[in-house]
Order: C-alpha cells, then structure tokens, then sequence
C-alpha cells in the first residue's frame, strides 16, 4: 500500500510508502488528512509501558510552501518503460484500434524522430508490432493510417493514475484523484471511473 502525498494546497506530490508517511506524522509535518485510516503501525514501549501507535491515512497533505506552481506546470516523465504510455491510450493501437497487452504494443511517433519529430507525450501513441512496422518512418497520411485519437499530455492527477497499477489505488485516493481530472480525460472512462 502507498500513501498519496500532497503539498499544502493540495496538489499531488508523489506516492511514498507507509513508512515515509509515518516520518511526516512524527515530525507533525502533517498538515490534514483524506479518507480513513488505511493502516495502523505500532512502534516501541515509552516508560510507562504504553505502545506507540500512527494511523496511517490514504491521503496526506504536508505542510510548507505550496508547489502547486511547479507541480502543475511540470510536464509529466515520459519514461523508457513505457507503461504510462500505454496506460493513458489504454491498451489500444493509435491506428487499428486493436486491444493488446503491454508486451504487445510499442512506443510510436506520429512524426519519426528520424524527420525531426520530438519524443513527446504529443508526438508518441502506442501500436502494435505490425502497425508500427508498416508505418516505419513514414507520417500517419503517407502511410495511409490515419491516428485513431489524438496523443496528449496527461494533467497532474492523470499522470499520478497512470504512475501506478489502478488495482494499487485505493478507493478513497481514486476518488481524490478522480474529481480532479479535466472532464476530456481519457482516463475518465477507464478502469469503471466516470
């Protein structure tokens, strides 16, 4: 289980381990909570023999300066791996439509690299194997395969979803997240969200 830290604003930061989360309750770095209590730890014995406890929530907020700024300005990583790629076009080829699983599908640029075409969240789709051997290093027109959605960059909220398997969320941090996303989310209609 993780933990969804937000700054004081509360716009997400990142996703932090129980024990990261306790390091903010001792500190009283915590600013307020959301959801209940996911898991209680129990730490040693104080002198009167009485046992430690923090009950740890879903969702915390830190205090300090808001990030808010920076955090949402910030254009989410597009990594190597590419499973927030494929999480985002949701398992599906940008030109047949097809269904596949993640080993089945790769990286594509719309415009090649090889034509000067960026290695961006506005310029990648995800196709299987075949789509994108036939499209090799030709635009979607000279190829004859015309994109099936536009690719886009993901908001902050989207990019904390897509950071993670959605069977890893918990109801209350999708919840938080689901409220936020912009209403032309592809995501809105993935994983029973509406």
């Amino acid at each position: 289980m993780r933990v969804l830290k937000l700054d004081i604003s509360g716009v997400p930061e990142s996703w932090i381990t129980l024990e990261h989360a306790v390091g903010y309750y001792a500190t009283g770095s915590v600013a307020y909570t959301l959801g209940d209590a996911m898991s209680t730890l129990r730490g040693g014995h104080n002198h009167r023999g009485l046992r430690s406890t923090v009950d740890v929530h879903p969702i915390i907020a830190v205090n300090g300066v808001s990030a808010a700024g920076k955090l949402l300005s910030a254009t989410p990583r597009l990594t190597r791996h590419n499973h927030k790629l494929f999480r985002r076009d949701r398992y599906t080829c940008g030109y047949c439509g097809g269904l596949f699983r993640e080993h089945e599908l790769e990286r594509e640029h719309v415009i090649p690299t090889s034509r000067g075409g960026k290695d961006s969240w506005t310029n990648v789709v995800s196709a299987c194997r075949s789509c994108n051997q036939v499209k090799a290093a030709k635009t979607p027109e000279e190829a004859g395969m015309p994109l099936l959605y536009v690719p886009y960059q993901p908001s902050r909220w989207e990019d904390m979803i897509l950071q993670t398997r959605v069977d890893h969320i918990l109801a209350d941090q999708m919840d938080f997240l689901r409220a936020n996303l912009p209403r032309s989310s592809r995501l809105a209609g993935s994983f029973g969200l509406v």
